[in-house]
């Protein structure tokens, strides 16, 4: 396997999985959010929460990471 191929498996891995730890997350705003009515306290994360907000960080991290990687490879390789 060439690096290509294997930068290519990892940004479509890390995409996948970022998407799924952002759709895993809850958040608590309802309709009346929209329009500015909202009369919900928003606290800082704690426990699962805040561990899949990290790992969903770190995924996009490892996503831009690697499209930065496969662009500028060619430039160096």
């Amino acid at each position: 396997m060439s690096i290509d191929t294997i930068l290519q498996i990892i940004t479509i891995a890390a995409a996948v999985l970022m998407i799924i730890s952002i759709l895993l997350q809850q958040r608590g705003a309802t309709l009346g959010a929209g329009f500015g009515s909202s009369g919900e306290l928003y606290t800082s994360r704690r426990g699962v929460d805040k561990n899949l907000f990290d790992v969903t960080i770190v995924f996009a991290v490892i996503f831009v990471l690697s499209i930065l990687a496969g662009l500028l490879l060619p430039v160096f390789g």
